[in-house]
């Protein structure tokens, strides 16, 4: 089955386990969003720059550069600089969460992965009629 993906939704999924990168395109898909992907936070920075995400799912844990490095970099460069970027963590407790959000994160999203949270932060920073 093909599925439709409207242009102008795409979103970077930055994750180095192929179990949750899996789960994240297929949803991506499914709801017509254009899944780019990218395992490493060097690869991320990368991926951005060349692609222009409309959004950036970024694990934490990620190797070569974590994933603060990577938003840190990210942040800087005027081209990237304005990319919502949310954090995807199993860290989501209170104090862990307010300080990924000092870091510079736009939000979060905790780990394992809640289908109606990820879909409600996405339609934050891609809303539904955008699109040709």
């Amino acid at each position: 089955m093909e599925r439709k993906v409207e242009m102008g939704r795409k979103v970077l999924i930055v994750e180095d386990n192929p179990e949750n990168l899996e789960l994240l395109r297929e949803l991506l898909l499914f709801k017509g969003y254009e899944p780019l992907e990218a395992g490493t936070g060097v690869e991320a920075v990368e991926k951005a720059l060349n692609e222009k995400p409309d959004v950036i799912l970024m694990d934490i844990q990620l190797p070569e550069l974590d994933g603060i490095m990577a938003l840190k970099k990210l942040k800087e460069n005027p081209q990237t600089r304005g990319i919502p970027v949310i954090a995807l963590t199993a860290h989501a407790m209170k104090g862990e969460v307010e300080s990924f959000m000092a870091e510079g994160f736009d939000g979060y999203i905790a780990k394992p992965i809640s289908i109606k949270d990820l879909l409600r932060v996405l339609s934050i920073y891609i809303p539904e009629e955008k699109g040709p």
